[in-house]
């Protein structure tokens, strides 16, 4: 019996990508995507191995769990579930409207928990599953102008590693995937971008966002390997709480927690300090 994976986003990037190695390695895949000609699209991929539900992550949780229970009943048991769904935003904080930091959230960190709760009581019934949170480096490392995007990806990060320590004792395994700089659209149509009009950021974010326009379509990560390395992934018996993808996600978050640490170590007088003296 083909095991079941619902990857979430599953019409472009990296979500696509994740399905055609799924497929190619004999999984089942259940892609959630926007459109009817994208179900279409999805489902020529790989016919009768690729089925499509029409969804979005930020439709009601009931109608989120409403789905998992019809692809239970007529797909058969979900034993992965691929949150992939999400969207990068580019901004200062200052100048990024309240808004749109509401709906970073909602897509990226609240319709990923909706589809975690609507697949768990499957899972943890069967005592056994798999949940790979697609988060980024920027859920462990920070840049300027990303600040709403990385918020929630942190958000996501936390998430992913407290529920992995309630589940696994349940057989399910939770595992925050962390790409780096892949060739998708990511950069492109798929960036919400704040409008500028605070003239005192001019000299650090403009050179920031051009640069980041100019990389888009030459970034170095392959999402072809990508997907080979999460279908690989999911055969795994003891998988890891994080997966860094790409040499740029493993040199930049690296260097982020060196700093980290230098910093601690340096205020490490003061940290210290702040507890009762119990000798007193």
């Amino acid at each position: 019996m083909k095991r079941i994976v619902i990857v979430t986003g599953a019409s472009s990037g990296l979500g696509k990508a994740f399905a055609a190695a799924l497929l190619e390695a004999g999984f089942t895949v259940v892609g959630t995507v926007r459109r009817p000609e994208a179900a279409a699209e999805f489902e020529s991929m790989s016919p009768g191995s690729a089925v499509a539900r029409i969804l979005d992550v930020t439709d009601d949780a009931a109608k989120l769990s409403a789905a998992v229970e019809e692809i239970e009943r007529n797909v058969g048991p979900v034993y992965a579930l691929i949150n992939n769904a999400g969207y990068g935003h580019e901004g200062t904080l200052e100048e990024s409207p309240m808004e749109e930091l509401r709906q970073q959230f909602e897509v990226n960190v609240f319709g990923a928990v909706a589809m975690i709760k609507a697949v768990l009581p499957h899972m943890r019934a069967r005592r056994g599953g798999r949940i790979l949170n697609v988060t980024s480096m920027g859920g462990l490392m920070t840049l300027p102008g990303l600040s709403y995007y990385h918020g929630s990806k942190f958000a996501l990060e936390g998430i992913s590693s407290s529920l992995g320590k309630e589940v696994k004792p349940f057989g399910i395994y939770v595992t925050a995937i962390e790409p780096g700089m892949f060739r998708t659209d990511w950069a492109g149509r798929s960036m919400v971008r704040s409008e500028r009009r605070i003239a005192d950021y001019d000299a650090i974010f403009n050179p920031i966002r051009e640069a980041r326009k100019a990389r888009n379509g030459h970034q170095p990560g392959d999402p072809v390997k990508a997907g080979k390395a999460i279908a690989e992934l999911l055969d795994v018996p003891n998988p890891p709480a994080h997966l860094l993808l790409g040499p740029d996600a493993f040199d930049y978050v690296q260097k982020d927690l060196e700093v980290l640490r230098e910093e601690f170590a340096e205020w490490e007088q003061v940290t210290r300090s702040t507890n009762f003296d119990l000798n007193a």
